[in-house]
């Protein structure tokens, strides 16, 4: 990797090229940004960045600028698909043009591992990418999203809503499979399963909640806030609601998922009303959600709940859904306009 032309003081560098300690400084400024601008302590995710890097097996870029690391991105690959974990630069140090550089220098190692062939990021402290292309931008997509939060004082004036031949009880690890089927029928053709491949099947849909069940990414997840819902009759899984711990004093709503046949009968409401509820009396001051600005219908039961949207951020994906030329093929212009490695 090269120098920036634009900075030539600056020049990206694989990230196992800079140790832990190197990152300390901006991880600790990136975790201070979480908790004030989201009400989330990231220092459970930062102290497994620092971990993997200690292990030398945490793959990405490390952006080097003035005396220290001003930037990193982090990334995963697992069978046809990369994942951005996470990419953050010194807001000293952010620009537009280094931030993409960060992000293509990531893509360019994912699209270089052997059946890599989609790539997935939600980043929310990356700045809009309005205005501007995406690296690699014949096989992107960007969709809206939105993080919102809702102060647990708002929540207490919440009714009830009744349920008929509906039984709503504790979530347990024992339904992870039902869940998974869920998933998978609540997506379908859901502008979601095309932001998340996993849910378009039940193995992905099974992979998705353990991860938001096991590890930090998405907070801790807490048990005593999370819901299932069954049909008496019918004795199967119609609807969850999954929460988490982002914070001592802060919630998540992970996960809401409602069978189709069961839309509009009040059960997400309710469930996600139990859910918060839950973290109120957990302690919780607030509770966060995301959801894509494009379901209105999601957007409008939440605004009635009392969530307001704090932060705009996009989910991007790429996909080689066979263009008929490899990516070293592109021309740079379409990668997006923006190389900053000396091509």
């Amino acid at each position: 990797m090269a120098a920036l032309p634009e900075y030539p003081d600056a020049r990206i560098v694989e990230l196992r090229g800079v140790t832990a300690e190197d990152l300390n400084p901006l991880l600790e400024e990136e975790a201070a940004v979480w908790r004030t601008a989201l009400h989330w302590d990231l220092r459970p995710s930062a102290d497994l960045v620092r971990r993997f890097l200690r292990m030398q097996s945490l793959s990405g870029a490390a952006l080097l600028a003035g005396r220290g690391v001003a930037g990193y991105a982090y990334y995963v690959t697992e069978e046809h698909k990369g994942l951005i974990g996470d990419l953050y630069i010194a807001q000293r140090e952010r620009t537009p043009e280094r931030e993409a550089a960060l992000m293509e220098a990531a893509l360019d190692a994912m699209w270089a591992t052997p059946g890599v062939r989609r790539v997935e990021a939600q980043l929310l402290m990356l700045e809009p990418m309005a205005g501007r292309r995406l690296p690699y931008a014949p096989w992107s997509q960007s969709h809206a999203r939105w993080f919102m939060r809702v102060p647990t004082t708002e929540i207490a004036g919440l009714p009830a809503h009744a349920l008929n031949g509906i039984e709503i009880m504790p979530w347990l690890e024992a339904y992870q499979d039902e869940s998974a089927r869920l998933v998978t029928t609540a997506y379908e053709g859901h502008i979601d399963s095309q932001i998340n491949d996993q849910y378009r099947s039940a193995a992905g849909a099974r992979r998705f909640l353990h991860n938001i069940i096991q590890y930090p990414g998405c907070g801790t997840f807490f048990a005593p806030a999370s819901f299932g819902a069954a049909e008496r009759k019918l004795g199967r899984l119609c609807a969850i609601s999954l929460a988490s711990l982002v914070a001592a004093d802060s919630g998540h709503i992970t996960q809401v998922c409602v069978a189709p046949s069961l839309r509009h009968t009040g059960l997400g409401y309710e469930l996600l009303r139990r859910s918060l509820r839950a973290l109120a009396v957990h302690g919780c001051r607030s509770v966060s959600l995301t959801v894509t600005a494009a379901n209105h219908e999601a957007i409008r039961l939440y605004e009635r709940m009392g969530f307001r949207c704090i932060r705009q951020f996009a989910a991007h994906v790429w996909e080689n859904k066979g263009t008929g030329y490899s990516i070293a093929e592109l021309p740079a212009p379409s990668r997006g306009g923006n190389r900053k490695f000396g091509d």
